[in-house]
């Protein structure tokens, strides 16, 4: 089964699907080793990976590139942040079309101006409500698999107020889009809003406040997770610090060379070496 009909499929469930934040196609392989059904790549930490805070610097194809990577490396569902769709509907369309490509089984576009921002982060700003129909329409006219998946994003909480988000999130789903997200959430009173007045509405969360078995409980469709950037950061700087200040890392932090190679399919190499008669190169 393709993974867009993989997530068309759990989106139409009466079950949560839980996504966790991954940043490269390492990470995606890991989630997936335990078991996790879809995975999410993360703006912000594509954006960290290359140096940058998440305020809209990285490029579509910076974006795709990482996308791509990830979805050729495991076989379950990847969802992608796609910030604004890079400009206009005509630029959307190149988007949805480029992730797609890719093959990531769906995306959010937001309605934030472009350049964006982190949802978290002060001083974004939202386009008008019409604009941002007009992009949810040109993705759904870009995509060429018709279970492709498109999440619209909703900055507006932080910038116009709950009213204005419930009204645009409804107008979201109105136009085509498959899921609504609501960024910005920062309390399990929020949480219990966005439940309340969009209940009619498939609905992701993007956060921690809440556990998967209560996310599902309200209804939720989707859960991305996004303490995988800030745990990497805490146990690398711990890490590095303990390497900096003693001379070197406790030795139970680490997995070994061989659960690193062993998930990258270092046997399957070996099988086809095999297989094709590669041997090494005779010594001159």
């Amino acid at each position: 089964m393709k993974t867009t009909a993989k997530l068309r499929q759990m989106i139409n469930s009466d079950s949560l699907t839980v996504a966790p934040f991954v940043l490269n196609a390492f990470h995606a392989k890991i989630a997936e080793s335990v078991g996790f059904q879809a995975v999410y790549m993360t703006g912000a930490g594509t954006s960290a990976e290359r140096g940058f805070p998440d305020v809209g610097l990285l490029t579509m194809t910076e974006m795709v590139s990482n996308a791509k990577y990830i979805a050729g490396a495991v076989d379950i569902p990847v969802i992608c942040d796609a910030d604004t769709g890079y400009g206009n509907p005509l630029n959307v369309q190149r988007t949805i079309r480029e992730y797609e490509a890719a093959g990531v089984a769906g995306v959010h576009i937001e309605d934030q101006v472009f350049p964006k921002k982190c949802g978290f982060f002060a001083g974004k700003q939202v386009i008008p409500q019409e604009e941002a129909v007009q992009k949810i329409k040109a993705a759904l006219d870009a995509r060429t698999d018709p279970d492709f998946v498109v999440i619209a994003r909703c900055d507006a909480y932080a910038v116009t107020g709950w009213e204005d988000t419930v009204k645009r999130s409804h107008a979201y789903i109105e136009a085509g889009a498959d899921l609504v997200f609501v960024d910005g959430i920062k309390s399990r009173e929020d949480i219990e809003n966005y439940a309340r007045d969009m209940s009619t509405l498939p609905r992701m969360y993007n956060g921690d406040l809440a556990n998967t078995k209560e996310m599902d409980a309200l209804g939720y469709k989707v859960m991305i997770c996004g303490s995988t950037i800030w745990l990497i950061y805490k146990q690398l700087k711990d890490s590095f610090t303990e390497l900096m200040e003693d001379g070197a890392v406790n030795p139970d932090r680490y997995g070994t060379r061989w659960d690193v190679a062993g998930l990258m399919g270092l046997d399957e190499v070996y099988e086809l070496e095999q297989k094709y008669g590669v041997t090494e190169a005779p010594v001159a």
